[in-house]
């Protein structure tokens, strides 16, 4: 009698990730990740479900798609070759075992493949998939995603050196390595400039015409201030807002209720001229601003006067290293910038990005990244 073979659920779902990374597919760390916490919210008992995450999530683009569902078949198989998950007691998330399969016996063969077949249509689209015009349980799955995400803080060169094994000669070490061999020619000391993370600022209109991309946007500064690396958030409405503390907070849900309530100006109005002025006369001119990545996440609608909004920018951009604005609307079809705020800001921008979906998110962080 052959024994069953038993196995933690986040082995095997980790381990068809590495099956599908084999089998050619682009499947990083945080693709792998994203899976896994996909799959725990969508339920492992459900089987479309897990088909549908890994599709969202380990997949690149529609060329990946027939070698994916190759790989899921031959990984999970069906009912009888399929390895039984038993959960572990934490995290609770995982907590349904696998096979894949529904032995219920409700349903026909074919509704449920129909069933699957819209369910991945669904899902495919999801990362690139405008923010505002997802479903409640769609944005769960977004929510899971942008949390698996792993920002790449952007470097800075400093003026101090450390020891190297190539680089520019340390005149000073090598002298003294001389020294203590009586004069001795001795091996060339080389040292090189010392590499630390840049600082990162955020500013984020809450106002109202930003309200259906405003959730997911603090979740990505969330992402941001949790990397350990030096980034500052604030609010933009008619307020300025100093929200870094509460999204230090580990819990996403716990670090945006925070968040709330220290914002008066949730879904008001819009100064964005006013704000920055005062970011800048608080907190930016005196060294927070200073050889930073400055990222705007604003739709561009200015209520106020649309010259000092462009005055304002114009004296970030002398302080800042990089100035990056993030436009929800930049990834839509057709879209201009010609509200009187972007078109104010924008000779003073170094790059304006799309930030309507997941995708977008994901190059938001590689442009800042790149700083």
């Amino acid at each position: 009698m052959t024994a069953e073979v038993v196995r933690p659920p986040e082995e095997i779902l980790l381990g068809f990730a590495r099956a599908l990374r084999a089998a050619g597919l682009p499947v990083t760390q945080d693709r792998s990740a994203a899976f896994v916490t996909a799959s725990s919210l969508v339920g492992l008992r459900d089987a479309s479900g897990v088909y549908v995450a890994g599709r969202a999530t380990l997949c690149a683009g529609p060329d990946d798609l027939e070698r994916y569902d190759q790989v899921f078949h031959a990984w999970f198989g069906d009912a009888e070759g399929t390895p039984r998950v038993v959960p572990r007691e934490q995290p609770r998330q995982v907590s349904s075992p696998l096979p894949l399969t529904d032995d219920s016996g409700s349903g026909g063969a074919e509704d449920e493949a129909e069933t699957v077949d819209a369910a991945a249509s669904e899902a495919e689209i999801l990362r690139h998939r405008d923010v505002a015009a997802l479903s409640a349980d769609q944005k769960a799955l977004l929510d899971a995603m942008i949390r698996a995400l792993r920002p790449r803080p952007p470097r800075r060169r400093a003026a101090r050196r450390t020891p190297w094994r190539r680089g520019d000669v340390d005149v000073r070490r090598t002298l003294r390595r001389s020294l203590r061999h009586l004069g001795e020619p001795v091996r060339i000391e080389h040292h090189r400039r010392h590499v630390r993370p840049r600082r990162v600022v955020l500013l984020v209109d809450v106002s109202a015409s930003m309200r259906p991309y405003a959730d997911a946007l603090l979740r990505l500064c969330h992402v941001l201030v949790r990397t350990g690396a030096p980034v500052e958030a604030f609010t933009l409405g008619t307020r300025l807002t100093r929200i870094t503390a509460a999204l230090s907070t580990a819990d996403p849900e716990r670090a945006l209720v925070r968040a709330g309530g220290e914002v008066p100006d949730w879904s008001g109005g819009t100064r964005l001229g006013e704000t920055l002025q005062a970011f800048l006369d608080r907190w930016g001119a005196r060294g927070m601003a200073r050889g930073a990545v400055v990222v705007v996440l604003s739709d561009g609608w200015e209520r106020g006067d649309a010259a000092l909004l462009g005055e304002q920018m114009r004296r970030l951009r002398r302080l800042a290293h990089r100035v990056v604005w993030v436009n929800p609307h930049r990834g839509k079809a057709g879209y201009q910038p010609v509200q009187g705020g972007i078109v104010a800001a924008l000779p003073h921008c170094d790059a304006l990005v799309a930030g309507h979906s997941l995708r977008s998110f994901e190059q938001v962080l590689e442009v800042v990244g790149d700083a």
